[in-house]
């Protein structure tokens, strides 16, 4: 191990003897202190070791938000293994694929993907062990509980900051998701920016609505840990219960994905809640909402651009400071905008999003072509485009044509994967999917199709269809017919001229 080497699990010690009674983690009536939550990632790194899990090996996670991801992250730090969060809003056969992509050793998983479970067990040979979580035996699974063991190392593993981390799935640009893979390195890159910019320390307390699996929740998190401020947990957004929440913790950060500022808003209205406490609010949604919610918190709301290949946010800066924008580039990145010759533009032209520093992925996992794409020229090019003002403000323009991207309430999703599924039904010939403007997801998803001469079909029919395929936040919320789909010369669908008849404000 260098003399430099500085990882994740050196933060789980280090908050341990600096914090060591302050609260950690919170779930429902449990709470681990900074002690606490070290001794438990202890004794499950010994239990994984006694297992025969080592270095290098993937373990993956498929569960809502809950305690033990805080344990198994520590104890994978540890031992120098690799964590794959799955997105458990994806489709059991898009949750295979990433099992067999990665080939995790061991899955921690909690009962209501029970089903989904036993599905992939079958399919995916690789996998050799489940581990349940808040559920005993009975369920036919290893208990987590019974890998908690306190058993002492004989060689404690070398683990560098440059290891990798995690690998966290994309959307699916040709119809297969890629693995970003993310090292030590990175995420503490993150958590230092998070608590540069924000001011984190342990006064703070995070309300981790976003889903752990995401990479904004999961740095977000990571970041007020790494303070040695405490992690509140709650496996759903529900908007009482998360006002709930609030006030009852004094939450100081939450992360925001729309609708979830529309639904809080409605709820508290006639109420008497304090979320007072809030001082810092994440994520993206409209003007009015973020104006209204900084209103009626004192909280500052942040706007950044960012990716999973990115740690997160590289662009950021409170909203106020200018409406509209994704912040300016933030303390450890450097972003060009770039012409398809990757040659550098000047403020105001609009181009490629490229970013280099700390916080880029090690690449794609067990794909270097993609990889050494999106790293061409010593930049990672992110398939993004936006330009800068006169003042380094980023302003996102959406994504380049061959990676066109649709974001329904901060997911991602790629209109190829969608379009693939709706040509599978045998009565479309056509189809041209694209992002709309939504009231309630911001960005709504539209099918343009054309049909089989002499078929029918009904839109319902179509959106049911692509929901039972893939994941359901993929499907469709906007359905039109048309007789024909226009075409460029070569034949293939001109997307530009079916956005201009058919996109802008639905009906």
């Amino acid at each position: 191990m260098s003399v430099h080497s500085f990882n994740l699990y050196d933060i789980y010690n280090r908050n341990a003897l600096i914090f060591s009674h302050r609260r950690a983690i919170v779930f429902e009536k449990m709470v681990d202190t900074f002690q606490s939550l070290l001794s438990k990632v202890n004794c499950l790194a010994g239990g994984l070791r006694s297992m025969n899990v080592r270095k290098g090996d993937r373990v993956a996670i498929l569960a809502r938000n809950r305690p033990e991801i805080f344990t198994i992250l520590g104890a994978a730090a540890r031992l120098g293994l690799i964590v794959v969060p799955i997105n458990w809003r994806l489709s059991t056969e898009e949750i295979q694929y990433i099992i067999d992509d990665t080939t995790p050793r061991m899955l921690f998983s909690s009962h209501e993907f029970k089903d989904t479970v036993i599905s992939v067990m079958k399919h995916c040979k690789c996998l050799k062990q489940v581990v349940g979580l808040g559920i005993g035996g009975d369920e036919g699974l290893i208990s987590f509980d019974d890998l908690i063991i306190d058993v002492p190392f004989e060689e404690e593993p070398e683990v560098s900051d440059n290891d990798p981390f995690l690998i966290i799935h994309t959307a699916a640009v040709k119809g297969r998701s890629l693995g970003a893979v993310l090292s030590h390195s990175n995420i503490i890159s993150s958590d230092i920016q998070y608590m540069y910019l924000m001011g984190l320390n342990e006064e703070d307390v995070y309300l981790n609505v976003l889903p752990l699996f995401h990479v904004a929740g999961l740095t977000l998190a990571l970041a007020v840990l790494h303070a040695g401020g405490t992690n509140v947990i709650v496996p759903g957004f529900d908007p009482v219960s998360v006002l709930q929440t609030i006030e009852n913790e004094r939450v100081t950060i939450m992360g925001n994905f729309p609708p979830m500022l529309t639904k809080l808003r409605e709820a508290i209205l006639g109420t008497q809640y304090d979320i007072s406490s809030l001082r810092h609010v994440r994520g993206m949604d409209t003007l009015d909402n973020i104006e209204w919610f900084e209103k009626r918190t004192n909280a500052k709301f942040w706007a950044a651009y960012g990716q999973t290949e990115t740690s997160g946010a590289v662009s950021i800066s409170l909203y106020s400071e200018r409406p509209g924008s994704a912040g300016k580039t933030s303390p450890l990145c450097a972003i060009e905008i770039v012409d398809d010759c990757s040659m550098p533009l000047g403020p105001g032209e609009t181009g490629e999003i490229a970013v280099r520093g700390p916080l880029i992925f090690q690449g794609y996992w067990n794909n270097v072509e993609a990889t050494k794409q999106t790293f061409r020229r010593g930049w990672h090019h992110t398939g993004d485009l936006g330009h800068f003002d006169e003042d380094g403000f980023l302003w996102y323009a959406g994504r380049k044509a061959e990676k066109e991207l649709i974001k329904p309430g901060g997911e991602n999703v790629y209109p190829a994967e969608v379009e693939k599924v709706i040509l599978q039904h045998p009565a479309v010939e056509k189809t041209v999917v694209f992002g709309v403007p939504d009231p309630k997801w911001k960005e709504g998803i539209k099918a343009v199709c054309q049909l089989k001469k002499g078929m029918s079909l009904e839109a319902q029919e179509l959106i049911d269809f692509v929901g039972e395929r893939i994941a359901r936040y993929k499907k469709p919320q906007y359905v039109e017919f048309v007789d024909e789909i226009p075409l460029q010369e070569d034949g293939t669908p001109d997307r530009a001229k079916v956005k201009e008849l058919y996109g802008g404000e639905q009906l």
